[in-house]
């Protein structure tokens, strides 16, 4: 299998390849390195990918259709996707919009249309979010709900994005399958997420902010669990039966909704220090809890979480001591 995995020196896409590279895969990566955070976490996730013989990288926009074109036309032997690249954060998405617009829904049309012309993709995996529920009251959260109440524009793209693939894949019978990730951590993870941010912030000895007063509980789900999902998902694409859309959506979370107090406390624990806390109200655009029903990607691909917290989160402490030399 010849894999393009776009986001490649991104958190999730850098453990993405590394799965497949150790299985003997070809991987065609992918990055613009936007310094939407510190890019020199990006190049060190490069640098160990490049020690694979089978590894190649490219720096380019994905909205760039030129530049997609001549990345797809030096690697004909592509014959699968994992589109992991997007604008991430919610947060983000309040002051530079234009940004999620780019990245999450023109550079998406993109990566579409490389696997249509291709005329020989086997299988188009794709990241949305869980953001996608947006003003959702039912938990845990299930594929089967409607999820037309986005409460932030990451959102809205990466909704648009699963119904631009639904179209492909009516379409053109491009075998598609979108995958719901649950609040993703561990090792080499974002700066901009919660327990890098936690972790950083008490090291510094200042205060972590907590928003709505702690009253939040999320599907914290581990690194290594999330990419056996998308490996797994890779290697079952969707059907074609001629009839209905070759085209699967799955959540992928840890199926456990914790407290997001206990998970601070995980921090706290790991670090050997206290926090100091800084309660805020809730922000806009974001949910009190998250919790993935994970029925259909359980009896699709046999997807299982094996990490739970109390696991995880040592494991994302000692990485990031070891990374800031602590």
């Amino acid at each position: 299998m010849s894999v393009l995995v776009t986001g490649a020196a991104g958190f999730i896409g850098y453990h993405t390849c590394q799965r497949l590279l150790e299985r003997g895969e070809t991987v065609v990566g992918v990055d613009n390195l936007t310094p939407y955070y510190d890019v020199s976490l990006k190049e060190l996730r490069l640098s160990r990918l490049a020690a694979h013989p089978n590894f190649t990288f490219n720096r380019a926009d994905i909205a760039d259709r030129a530049a997609m074109t001549v990345i797809a036309d030096a690697n004909p032997e592509v014959d699968s996707y994992v589109h992991l690249a997007a604008q991430a954060g919610v947060r983000h998405s309040l002051t530079a919009p234009h940004d999620y617009t780019h990245s999450n829904i023109e550079g998406h049309l993109v990566m579409l249309e490389l696997a249509r012309r291709s005329g020989r993709c086997r299988h188009f995996v794709y990241a949305s979010s869980s953001s996608v529920y947006g003003a959702n009251t039912k938990l845990p959260f299930s594929v089967d709900d409607r999820v037309d109440t986005p409460i932030s524009l990451y959102a809205a793209t990466k909704r648009a994005g699963e119904l631009m693939s639904h179209s492909y894949s009516h379409l053109f019978r491009v075998p598609t399958t979108g995958l719901r990730f649950f609040t993703v951590y561990g090792p080499w993870g974002r700066p901009d997420m919660a327990a890098y941010l936690f972790a950083q912030a008490i090291m510094a000895g200042e205060p972590i902010k907590v928003f709505n007063n702690g009253d939040m509980r999320r599907d914290f789900t581990y690194i290594d669990d999330i990419v056996s999902g998308v490996v797994g998902v890779l290697d079952n694409p969707p059907a074609d039966d001629g009839v209905s859309p070759p085209y699967h959506l799955y959540n992928i979370g840890n199926n456990r909704s914790e407290r997001l107090m206990d998970f601070i406390g995980l921090v706290e624990t790991s670090l050997g220090r206290k926090a100091i806390y800084q309660f805020e109200p809730m922000q806009p655009g974001d949910v009190k809890e998250t919790a993935a029903d994970i029925t259909a990607i359980q009896r699709d691909v046999g997807f299982a979480p094996t990490t739970p917290i109390s696991v995880g989160v040592p494991a994302f402490i000692d990485w990031f001591k070891s990374y800031h030399g602590l």
